[in-house]
C-alpha cells in the first residue's frame, strides 16, 4: 500500500475524532471515529483485497468500546479504548517473545535486516513503550478533563511514537545488516 494512504487511514480517524470532539462533544465524536473507522477498513479493502490486523483490531475495539460509550452514554469506555489497544500489543509482543516469535521482524522485516537479537531487543522496547503508553493514558483520562484526555490522544500520542521510534535509530543503524548475505538466526 502507497505509505501515504496508509498514514491517512490509520490517523484519518483520529484526526475526525479530534474535530468533532471541539464542535460537538465526546459522545457525538466517539459515532465520528466509529464511522471513519469504518471508512477506512472499506478504503483498505477496496485497495488490498484484505486488512491489516492492526487496523481490524483497532477496528473492533472501536465498534465495541464507542458502541458501548454511546448506549450508555458514558465517555469511560471510549476513554479506555487506548489503554486496551495499547496493553493488547505490548501481550502480542510478548507472547510471541515466549513463544519465539518476532513479530515487530514480521511487521518491519522487509525495510530493515537486523539480527534475531536486536529484533528480540526491539521487541521488548516496543512492548514497555506501549505499556507506558497504556499507564499514561490511564493516568490522564482518571485526573484530567475530558478536554485535557482528547488533546493527549490527538496530540500527544503520536508525537510520543514518533519520538520513541526517532529514540530507537541509533540501536537500529547499530545493527543493520549491510551486506548482501542472509542475517544470521540467533
Amino acid at each position: 500500500m502507497n505509505p501515504r494512504l496508509r498514514i491517512a487511514l490509520d490517523f484519518a480517524p483520529l484526526a475526525v475524532f479530534g474535530i468533532t470532539y471541539a464542535f460537538y462533544g465526546l459522545l457525538t465524536a466517539t459515532g465520528a471515529i466509529m464511522a471513519s473507522v469504518l471508512v477506512a477498513v472499506a478504503i483498505e479493502l477496496i485497495v488490498q483485497r484484505r486488512v491489516s490486523p492492526m487496523l481490524g483490531f483497532t477496528c473492533v475495539l472501536v465498534m465495541v468500546l464507542g458502541g458501548l460509550t454511546l448506549w450508555m452514554s458514558n465517555g469511560v469506555f471510549i476513554k479506555i479504548k487506548p489503554t486496551i489497544l495499547y496493553t493488547m500489543f505490548a501481550g502480542i509482543l510478548l507472547g510471541g517473545l515466549a513463544q519465539g516469535r518476532l513479530f515487530i521482524k514480521a511487521l518491519m522485516g522487509q525495510a530493515l535486516r537486523l539480527p534475531d537479537v536486536a529484533w528480540r531487543t526491539l521487541t521488548w522496547r516496543f512492548a514497555w513503550f506501549f505499556l507506558a503508553l497504556a499507564v499514561l493514558n490511564e493516568i490522564i483520562w482518571r485526573n484530567a478533563s475530558d478536554n485535557l484526555w482528547v488533546m493527549f490522544k490527538v496530540f500527544g500520542i503520536f508525537p510520543l511514537t514518533l519520538l520513541f521510534i526517532a529514540s530507537q535509530t541509533p540501536f537500529i543503524m547499530r545493527h543493520q545488516i549491510v551486506s548482501d548475505e542472509a542475517p544470521p538466526a540467533t
